[in-house]
């Protein structure tokens, strides 16, 4: 919850993303926060390949990508049920 409170090391790159992701959520653009998820799993693991994230700060945005999966499991347009049946 409180993400600037635990670390002051981060990717502004995946930064921006979980941003983006948040402000979506938030929002209820529920197919862009989708694809926001999916641009941040795959760009952490082009830096994880790379070396450019590792440790510390490699377990912090892996706990991230594994709280919002959880929270997004079924979060999108067709699995939500309309108010009139």
């Amino acid at each position: 919850m409180f993400r600037f409170l635990k670390n002051k090391k981060k990717n502004k790159e995946l930064e921006e993303i979980l941003s983006r992701l948040q402000m979506n959520v938030s929002n209820n653009y529920k197919d862009a926060a989708q694809q926001n998820l999916a641009e941040f799993a795959d760009r952490l693991r082009q830096l994880e390949a790379s070396g450019d994230v590792d440790g510390a700060l490699r377990a912090q945005y892996e706990e991230i990508l594994r709280q919002y999966r959880e929270q997004m499991a079924n979060f999108t347009h067709k699995d939500q049920k309309p108010y009139w049946t």
